[in-house]
């Protein structure tokens, strides 16, 4: 059992060492163009936003080296202090013999319990970071109320969902992961109708774009390029913050376009069209189905993998807990996972990337040309203050869109 936890370990330290790696690197790119940007990064922001985005780059770099060594702390704690062990056997004296709402609760309490340590970087992070720079619009009341209204949610929607998945472990017999793939999957295809109904008003206010000349470009932008969507809506998201961003929800007749208000804001009507003309191009090159399918695809293997370390006596007893229990090897896969899956991300990330240039000259297409495409990506590369010189590395790993001097070459090539 200790030769498990040393290659657990070794795993964790192999992974902060590689974060950590990938972010010197970065920075070292940074500050060598800090003072003599190249010509493109040139051409995008004067040297004023350049020297702040440089700034604004090292400072998270810095931080989130900090937070990703607390958070390796924290997991090594409680995955070798045996509190998680303690805790299943306290939560499982709730119920009666054989329950299931109490290995449910084990799960979900574990959760919430391992995310408090975060909260004071969390907190740092939005009212002092993004608030040095300008990007933080919340208070300290709303970002409280954040908090609590997402715990609740996650015991209201978390824990039907993991009881209903751990009966079905225990009715299912060996082919329970088949069946437990079935309900999570069916339950993220729900969640792509309600979250934007009934989740997110929890959050944000949604209000239909008024009318005018805005509404009349992307509407008919819609109609030309055969996305229909069910209404345009405006959230608030400059309540919270000053980056921007523009998305559609749902899908079939479900789906809406939600445009942020801080985008309204900095973006001139016919570089909105272009930004939506990049979001409908996603739907239109296949790209939503596809990722559906991946995640899928990626699920069913998280499914078998874990049905496959269950059935190990090893992997439950290594950190301390009883034999078969499927609680405990839920909670530790989700909690090891990542250290397997983050050494896949620049497969993703290849893969998002094409989709991000399939769906840049989508916009090209509908637009007449790259012009107000590259001037949008301009302006929100400036409003946002983005790292336009990453390490190709740290790129590879963390950027699931290229950066803005590939897209606008891709784009000017094209045009």
């Amino acid at each position: 059992m200790s030769l498990i936890l040393w290659f657990v370990a070794a795993l964790m330290a192999l992974r902060l060492v590689a974060e950590e790696i990938l972010s010197a690197l970065n920075r070292a790119e940074v500050r060598r163009h800090a003072d003599s940007p190249p010509p493109a990064a040139a051409a995008i922001m004067d040297r004023e936003t350049y020297a702040k985005s440089v700034a604004y780059t090292l400072a998270k770099s810095r931080f989130g080296g900090l937070t990703g060594f607390v958070d390796v702390v924290v997991l090594a704690a409680v995955l070798f202090s045996g509190v998680l062990p303690a805790l299943y056997a306290r939560v499982g004296g709730w119920g009666a013999v054989g329950a299931v709402w109490d290995d449910a609760v084990f799960v979900l309490l574990a959760g919430v319990l391992l995310s408090l340590p975060a909260l004071p970087f969390e907190w740092w992070e939005q009212f002092r970071l993004e608030e040095r720079f300008g990007f933080n619009k919340s208070t300290i009341g709303l970002w409280l109320t954040d908090k609590v209204k997402g715990t609740v949610l996650t015991f209201a929607i978390g824990f039907p969902l993991l009881w209903a998945l751990l009966a079905v472990v225990r009715g299912a017999g060996d082919a329970w992961w088949l069946w437990g793939f079935g309900l999570v999957f069916a339950f993220q295809l729900l969640m792509l109708i309600l979250y934007p109904k009934l989740i997110l008003p929890l959050f944000n206010k949604l209000t239909p774009l008024p009318e005018g000349e805005l509404r009349t470009r992307l509407l008919a932008l819609g109609d030309r390029t055969g996305f229909e969507a069910k209404t345009i809506e405006v959230i608030d998201g400059s309540k919270r913050s000053g980056h921007s961003n523009a998305y559609f929800t749902g899908f079939g007749r479900f789906r809406r376009i939600v445009l942020f208000d801080t985008l309204i804001a900095q973006l001139t009507p016919e570089e909105l069209e272009a930004v939506l003309a990049h979001e409908i191009g996603h739907y239109r090159r296949g790209h939503i189905p596809r990722m559906i399918a991946l995640s899928a695809v990626m699920m069913l293997a998280g499914f078998a993998a874990l049905a496959w370390l269950a059935r190990s006596p090893w992997f439950n007893e290594a950190f301390g807990f009883p034999v078969g229990e499927m609680a405990p090897a839920f909670l530790l896969f989700g909690l090891l996972s990542g250290l397997v899956t983050f050494w896949f991300s620049p497969l993703l990330n290849l893969l998002s990337r094409r989709h991000e240039y399939e769906a840049d000259d989508f916009a090209r297409a509908a637009m007449g040309g790259p012009t107000a495409m590259i001037g949008a990506l301009c302006k929100l590369a400036q409003k946002n203050l983005t790292n336009l010189t990453p390490h190709p590395w740290f790129s590879g790993f963390h950027y699931s869109h290229p950066t803005l001097v590939e897209r606008e070459r891709a784009l000017a090539k094209a045009g």
